[in-house]
């Protein structure tokens, strides 16, 4: 194996742990919306800065206001999440395996 090939796998494996700690960052935000935490606390407001970038664009295409206030949203970036990791781990030959 040579340093490219190498510095390919670190690569693709530096990726797919951020992808899966983002998957996680995700179900936090999403279980901490059942509690209803108080915004102002530093640990909410840094999960909700990370993750509405994403959440955003999700909510404009299922608003909440159609399935009866249910944000699904969080659910189908997770989706998206572990698409991305699974694509990645079979496009380079690996197994894909569940986030959890």
């Amino acid at each position: 194996m040579g340093i490219a090939q190498g510095f390919g796998w670190s690569l693709l494996g530096l990726v797919v742990t951020l992808l899966r700690i983002y998957f996680w960052v995700l179900l936090v935000r999403a279980l901490l919306s059942w509690v209803s935490p108080d915004p102002y606390n530093p640990i909410v407001r840094g999960l909700a800065a990370i993750t509405e970038p994403v959440l955003r664009p999700l909510r404009r295409l299922v608003p909440p206001q159609r399935l009866g206030g249910i944000d699904l949203s969080p659910l189908i970036a997770m989706l998206i999440v572990q698409f991305l990791i699974n694509g990645l781990m079979i496009g380079f030959g690996l197994r894909p395996r569940l986030v959890f």
